[in-house]
C-alpha cells in the first residue's frame, strides 16, 4: 500500500504542484495513443526525477494512476465510493522530461524549506 503524496530521502524541500491539461494531448491522450489504457481514465500522475548531482539527465520516472468507472458516473463519484485504499492500476513509464512537460497546458511547482512558506502571502521588493 502506498501514499499519493511527494516524498524524497531528506525531504529538504517541500511544497504543491498545479497543472491544466493540454490542449491537444493531455496524459489520457498520450496513454490512449500508446496502447496502455483504452477506457481508463487518469486519476493520479507522479514524476521522479533523482540522482542528477547538477546536471539532469533524461528519463524521468512517471507513474500513472489509472482506473475505470466501475459502474458509476464519475470519476469523483467512483473515488468517494471506493473508499482507501483506492484499487487503481499503475502504469510506470520512463520518458523524456520535455515529453513529460507537453502532457500539460501550464505546470507549476513550488518548494520551500521544509514547506514553511506554503500557502503563505508575500511581497518582493
Amino acid at each position: 500500500m502506498e501514499i499519493f503524496k511527494a516524498s524524497v530521502q531528506y525531504n529538504d524541500l517541500k511544497g504543491s504542484a498545479a497543472a491544466d491539461r493540454a490542449d491537444m494531448t493531455d496524459a489520457a491522450k498520450w496513454l490512449k495513443d500508446k496502447g496502455h489504457i483504452t477506457n481508463e481514465f487518469v486519476v493520479g500522475i507522479s514524476m521522479w526525477a533523482g540522482e542528477n548531482h547538477g546536471a539532469h539527465r533524461d528519463p524521468v520516472s512517471v507513474k500513472f494512476l489509472v482506473s475505470g468507472l466501475n459502474g458509476y458516473d464519475n470519476i469523483p463519484e467512483m473515488l468517494q465510493a471506493s473508499g482507501e485504499p483506492m484499487q487503481v492500476r499503475e502504469i510506470r513509464i520512463d520518458m523524456n522530461l520535455t515529453d513529460f512537460f507537453a502532457l500539460f497546458k501550464r505546470l507549476e511547482i513550488t518548494l520551500s524549506n521544509d514547506g514553511l512558506i506554503e500557502g503563505k502571502t508575500y511581497t518582493s521588493i
